[in-house]
């Protein structure tokens, strides 16, 4: 039976998947098998596991920072030689908002329904069952198991039906850290107010308290630190220190699409890559491998004025593809795209952004908005939406490509795929030729057609031999050099996780931490 720890916050964006990353490494570290736990996760940034069921993303990192790293890139569908497999049994309910009043409901990783907000407040209790078999599993093959909590514990209204916050941690006997964002200020009264709004038996379970996100000298909060615990007799196990690490962020609060501040102007010696910043976008973490490159400016842009010249342009995946799609059209994107194409800029689709690049998106089915549109009309591509959700992990190689693509031509490529709907090519020039890994059946993926490119992979980017291709493509175009010293995405997203346990260590109680647990 595992020993257990939960990290809850005072808010959305507190910083509860870090430091649940951040103790999963330093547990790991110091030789014990962990695994990440979150009963409900509601976010549009998913991946699908080896075995074929949709998660979320966040517990994903989790379980990948707690891995082994592999010595060779051989084979490049082994993640990482991983001590710890993502395993659905980490995000038994996934909910990935469709509406601003609505989500899709993912159970054990495969699509329910769609329901209102208000249904699933009446329904959630029902799949408490669900959740308690995922975590038994987990219980049963680890040492310990960092729970992650959803929001705030103290959303009173929401309480007697909870099942991700103390509803859960009732549920297993867990001891809680409850986490604050002091950036955002009032860092005292998130954590004591929190405190106060829950109930006596809830409050014992709070074992400490974390300040995250600090700047400045912590001696300047030393008097506050032994206030706050003469008002809530739970000591501050951390003060955590505003850091930069280039860790996958849960969802698009993350402040990495923020489009406020981006800039078209770029250096001459780098490649300016534009992520069109979609309201329903998901999957943006596609794109991480591209960002830590120093050769590429790689802005998020929802403003056709700001998209300017750049070498190239992706439309990104949505979980809302005919909404997304209008809104590029009323705000002027869609055309502003036809137009750097015209000044020979490349254009990429990903998933949803692939479907859009098409000729037709037929909604007959209702599996969005009940429409049939006209898509972009750049790719020879007809997509019919239906009910059953593709989720796969695939691999393969690119198409033999001409013109302005030729130098993918043979690379390897792959990542998964999640999909309502299946899109048909009226010519046979194909992006790659892959194999679904689930059930090994080989297809043809995406379409080229001139500065024109679409692919269902997500992930493609992390495959470094397809990523390295591609900057070289562009690089040439511009006729600048590509620097080829660079660490692959997988060493490098190592080297960031052992930054993040070592700032864990520095700057939290793990004595006091692992006695909470019980180690």
């Amino acid at each position: 039976m595992a020993k257990n720890l939960m990290i809850q916050g005072t808010m959305s964006n507190a910083g509860k998947s870090i430091v649940t990353a951040g103790i999963l490494r330093v547990l790991k570290q110091d030789g014990y098998k962990a695994a990440p736990f979150k009963s409900q996760n509601m976010a549009l940034n998913s991946y699908v596991t080896r075995d074929g069921y949709e998660m979320g993303r966040a517990q994903v990192m989790q379980a990948e920072e707690n891995s082994i790293q592999q010595t060779s890139e051989q084979d490049l569908w082994q993640e990482e030689a991983a001590m710890i497999e993502p395993d659905i049994c980490m995000n038994p309910i996934l909910l990935k908002p469709t509406s601003d009043v609505g989500s899709q409901v993912i159970v054990n990783g495969t699509p329910l329904k769609n329901m209102p907000a208000k249904e699933y407040f009446q329904y959630k209790k029902k799949l408490i069952p669900d959740i308690m078999q995922a975590y038994d599993k987990l219980d049963k093959a680890y040492d310990v198991i960092v729970l992650e909590g959803a929001g705030s514990p103290a959303e009173i209204n929401l309480k007697k039906d909870d099942i991700v916050n103390m509803g859960m941690a009732e549920l297993v006997d867990a001891p809680v850290l409850l986490v604050g964002d002091i950036d955002r200020g009032g860092v005292f009264a998130q954590l004591v107010g929190t405190i106060m709004l829950l109930e006596e038996k809830e409050r014992k379970r709070v074992r400490g308290l974390v300040m995250n996100k600090f700047r400045g000298d912590r001696r300047i909060l030393e008097p506050g630190i032994q206030q706050l615990y003469d008002i809530c007799h739970i000591p501050v196990t951390g003060v955590i220190p505003y850091t930069r690490l280039d860790i996958e962020d849960e969802d698009s609060l993350s402040e990495r699409i923020d489009t406020s501040h981006k800039s078209v102007s770029i250096l001459k010696k780098q490649l300016d890559i534009v992520v069109i910043r979609l309201p329903h976008i998901s999957n943006f973490t596609d794109f991480n491998a591209l960002e830590r490159m120093d050769i590429v400016n790689l802005r998020y842009v929802d403003n056709a004025a700001m998209i300017g010249s750049p070498d190239l342009i992706i439309i990104p995946g949505s979980k809302n593809t005919i909404g997304d799609l209008k809104w590029m059209r009323y705000n002027q994107i869609e055309a502003q795209i036809i137009r750097c194409l015209r000044q020979d800029v490349l254009v990429l689709g990903i998933c949803g952004g692939y479907q859009m690049l098409g000729d037709v998106i037929d909604d007959s089915c209702n599996a969005e908005t009940g429409e049939t549109i006209p898509g972009m009309g750049l790719l020879p591509v007809v997509t019919t939406f239906s009910r059953n959700k593709h989720r796969t992990r695939v691999e393969g190689i690119i198409c033999n490509q001409s013109g302005i693509w030729s130098g993918l031509t043979g690379k390897v490529c792959g990542g998964y795929e999640i999909h309502m709907g299946e899109s048909v090519v009226k010519t046979d020039v194909a992006f790659a030729k892959i194999r679904n890994t689930v059930d090994g059946l080989e297809y043809m993926d995406g379409c080229v057609r001139g500065n024109v490119a679409g692919t269902y992979m997500h992930g493609i980017f992390d495959v470094q031999e397809f990523c390295d291709s591609f900057i070289e493509m562009l690089c040439k175009r511009r006729g600048i050099s590509q620097d080829s010293t660079h660490i692959s995405y997988d060493m490098y997203k190592q080297a960031e996780y052992d930054k993040l346990a070592d700032v864990i260590r520095a700057n939290m109680d793990m004595d006091y931490i692992y006695r909470v647990i019980g180690l």
